[in-house]
């Protein structure tokens, strides 16, 4: 009896709506608490790894004391042994102020995430130390192209509680991107937490119980552990000093992103690979590492060969062709394209987020965890999936010439969609292909020569160059788990092959106690995604919720990775939340004690896009 089945679960979702739109839930009418002037510890390495002495200074002005290093072993925090994930968060403030603030909390990275948290941190008391390894906060926005523009309108890519100006561009470019970065940072104190050019070269735990065989996380399912808690051990490289410092923590938070730091290079035989090439070769990461200037004198003049179909691809691509024109034309070798877009309206007027981006939309998608009444409605209305994603197609393929220039994508656009293998254009792209400047050529496979790229194929066709660009991705992966020095947490912090990265809630490895990985995910708009996190992480902290046992962890993890598995294909290790978002963020509300139904009406609640603002009011 499929049909009463579904009826049931409609009319059972119509009147939760309207029970919700009714009533005042306890978390939007609790009093806030008043920000208050604490102590906290001052900052110092360990000496020489030996016992760290309890010292707590009295610090009066608060940002300075954001800034301090919190090493001292802490009065242990307050528990709450009778909250669990559904009861939402306490109604009086409890846990005192001085308790947060002696928490000693590390942030890793000063990118959007780590922005994000340690700004929800600092809201509710604690006082983060973040660690970045560069000079400025906004992470990748502060080492990319110069004509690198958001992916996104910057209506669906900005913080809930700060607005872009009113002067930035529909689709920022990525000075417009640091500014707004650094202005979020400036605005909520988060600046004086960070210690710039201060990198993190390993991170250990210390402690008698690691994690390894838990029932309860952390022991008692909170996230600073309960009695005979560990401690994160940090190395630091402080500037450009190979001498390191030593620190430690109550709480780790890695902000380290997925797309940095461990270049994902081809391998290939004795012979045919970059060393038989007498040109230059090098990686996107390095090519966006330079300064404009640097990077414009590096190509002009030179035959530039770019490997790749992504983003990075196509921008470096557009670069060099305004660089060198149509004399010294720009080619790209691609294996498998993507769906790069020009506009995000479909047919003139229709936003894409109307089609993919509301609560009607993800009825048509087998969420994970959702029940057999959700999956078999999601079966019901597969045919209408398919015919909204080939009637966009169509559109796209329509307006873009991607067929006469043989870069039709292979994935279909709800695929794209779902695994978050989707961009924008680089600024008339395929004119500068009509224009000669770009050269395109398809190959799955490529080598190298003296003189430039051997394609695959029965011609072997040569790509002539005098500089080769991978844009070929990143291991990120890999870098995960370089942060750590336990052969144990490297092993199974970034999960294997066959597995996604197991975070429950995409945030907490169920075996690694008192840490919290912001980030990691993708989504269509990640900063949508990475600050609903950083809200989760910061009321973790705050005790708003203890996790549920570790076999129920990974029982949810499993879940979530079966559907990345199904639903993203060859691409599913990228935890996308694309086709998702709104049924992860509705997961996250009520870990937290708010209504997941954000919106005002019912129509609006189902045929709205969701954004960031609709999660303005969770602080």
């Amino acid at each position: 009896m499929v049909l009463p089945s579904i009826l049931t679960e409609g009319l059972y979702t119509i009147r939760r709506y309207l029970f919700h739109r009714c009533t005042f839930p306890a978390a939007k009418i609790r009093a806030k608490i008043s920000a208050a002037t604490v102590e906290s510890p001052v900052l110092q390495p360990i000496p020489n790894q030996t016992k760290i002495r309890d010292q707590i200074p009295a610090l009066k002005n608060t940002a300075h004391a954001s800034r301090q290093y919190l090493n001292t072993k802490m009065v242990a925090p307050e528990i709450h042994p009778h909250r669990s994930c559904r009861q939402g968060p306490p109604d009086t403030a409890a846990a005192s102020m001085d308790h947060k603030a002696a928490k000693r909390v590390a942030i890793v990275g000063a990118g959007t995430s780590g922005l994000a948290a340690s700004k929800h941190l600092l809201a509710r008391g604690f006082r983060p130390v973040v660690f970045e390894a560069g000079a400025a906060v906004g992470g990748l926005w502060t080492r990319t192209l110069a004509t690198t523009r958001l992916q996104s309108p910057n209506q669906g890519y900005r913080f809930s509680d700060f607005p872009w100006p009113e002067d930035a561009d529909a689709f920022p470019r990525h000075d417009q991107v640091v500014a707004y970065l650094a202005a979020y940072a400036r605005r909520f104190g988060v600046e004086d937490c960070v210690r710039f050019r201060s990198k993190v070269v390993a991170a250990e735990f210390v402690g008698t119980d690691d994690g390894a065989n838990a029932e309860l996380w952390a022991g008692n399912g909170e996230a600073f552990g309960g009695d005979g808690a560990g401690r994160w051990r940090l190395t630091v490289r402080h500037g450009d000093s190979d001498a390191t410092q030593t620190y430690e923590f109550d709480f780790l938070i890695l902000c380290i992103g997925r797309f940095s730091g461990v270049p994902n290079i081809p391998e290939f035989p004795p012979g045919v690979g970059p060393d038989a090439f007498r040109g230059r070769v090098l990686h996107s990461m390095d090519f966006s590492d330079m300064n404009d200037a640097d990077a414009a004198a590096l190509v002009r003049g030179k035959r530039v060969a770019v490997v790749g179909s992504g983003k990075s691809a196509f921008d470096i691509a557009a670069e060099c062709a305004d660089a060198n024109g149509a004399e010294r034309p720009c080619t790209m070798v691609c294996r498998s394209p993507q769906w790069l877009l020009h506009d995000v309206n479909v047919w003139g007027k229709l936003n894409l987020g109307y089609l993919y981006m509301n609560r009607f939309a993800q009825l048509m998608v087998r969420k994970p965890g959702a029940g057999l009444a959700s999956t078999l409605l999601a079966t019901l209305l597969t045919p209408l999936a398919w015919l909204i994603s080939k009637v966009t197609e169509a559109y796209y393929k329509k307006a873009i010439p991607m067929r006469e220039h043989g870069m039709e994508p292979e994935l279909g656009f709800a695929g794209s969609i779902s695994s978050c293998n989707i961009g924008m254009l680089p600024d008339a792209f395929y004119d500068k292909v009509r224009g000669g400047s770009i050269v395109i050529r398809r190959s799955g496979a490529f080598s190298f020569c003296e003189d430039g790229l051997v394609l695959d194929g029965a011609d072997r066709r040569v790509v002539p160059a005098d500089l080769v660009i991978l844009a070929t991705g990143f291991c990120g992966d890999q870098k995960l788990r370089d942060m750590f020095v336990s052969p144990r947490v490297k092993d199974i912090v970034a999960g294997s092959s066959d597995t996604t990265v197991p975070l429950y809630r995409e945030c907490v490895h169920p075996r690694i106690p008192q840490m919290a990985v912001i980030g990691y995910s993708e989504s269509l708009t990640n900063i949508f995604s990475i600050e609903m996190m950083a809200k989760w992480v910061a009321r973790f902290l705050d005790g708003a919720f203890r996790l549920p046992g570790v076999a129920r962890m990974e029982q949810s993890v499993a879940e979530w990775g079966g559907y990345m598995r199904r639903s993203n294909g060859e691409r599913f290790r990228r935890s996308c939340l694309g086709a998702v978002n709104i049924w992860y963020n509705d997961e996250l509300c009520r870990d937290m004690g708010y209504d997941p139904r954000r919106k005002k009406g019912l129509l609006a609640e189902w045929f709205q896009p969701y954004g960031a603002v609709d999660y303005a009011d969770i602080q």
